[in-house]
């Protein structure tokens, strides 16, 4: 399988995070998998590549080239598809993807998985999807999800969307065994 990861490219976060993140590219690699990612040097992003490609796995790294001419991609990545732009990268990753895992980060994680859920809300990403909430950080935005279906803004049946793991292991393992999104749940996606 070929796993995008989205995380945070902040070298700020905790060390917990960081450590979670090399676990994680480990656990993948050593499964048989490959990882996909935003190519960044630094953060999570490059701890979960770093740990991926130091057990012997393959981590391709999607990259907008604004980002190559500012040097911000890992200078190790197994293999470096660039793209013309953040839109384009963000398609590329999805496409390759057989699976996605959210680890911690910010605006930019964010916006990935939120649009790569409204994606698999539409049928147009049918794969598995996993928030690895660590240490509970992704629960504020858990409970926001469930607020958008109490308030009717999502169907009950949109909460099968993603699952939730709290440690790399498990992570992987909802990655390898979720079975795909039936596309006709397409004609619930309007209310």
């Amino acid at each position: 399988m070929n796993i995008c990861v989205y995380a945070a490219s902040s070298g700020c976060s905790s060390e917990a995070f960081t450590l979670l993140a090399r676990e994680l590219g480990r656990t993948m690699a050593m499964r048989g998998h490959s990882l996909v990612n935003g190519a960044g040097r630094t953060g999570l992003m490059a701890a979960a590549a770093e740990g991926c490609m130091e057990a012997g796995g393959q981590a391709v790294g999607v990259i907008p080239r604004f980002m190559t001419e500012q040097g911000w991609q890992h200078p190790s990545m197994t293999r470096l598809v660039v793209t013309a732009d953040m839109h384009e990268r963000k398609e590329t990753m999805a496409r390759m993807a057989d699976a996605c895992i959210a680890l911690p980060g910010g605006v930019g994680t964010l916006e990935e998985l939120l649009e790569i859920i409204t994606w698999k809300q539409l049928g147009l990403f049918l794969k598995p999807i996993v928030v690895l909430n660590a240490g509970g950080y992704y629960d504020p935005l858990l409970a926001q999800l469930d607020r958008a279906v109490d308030e009717r803004f999502m169907r009950p049946v949109h909460r099968d969307i993603w699952r939730v793991a709290a440690t790399a292991g498990e992570a992987v393992r909802m990655a390898e065994e979720t079975p795909l999104w039936d596309s006709s749940v397409r004609k619930f996606a309007a209310l």
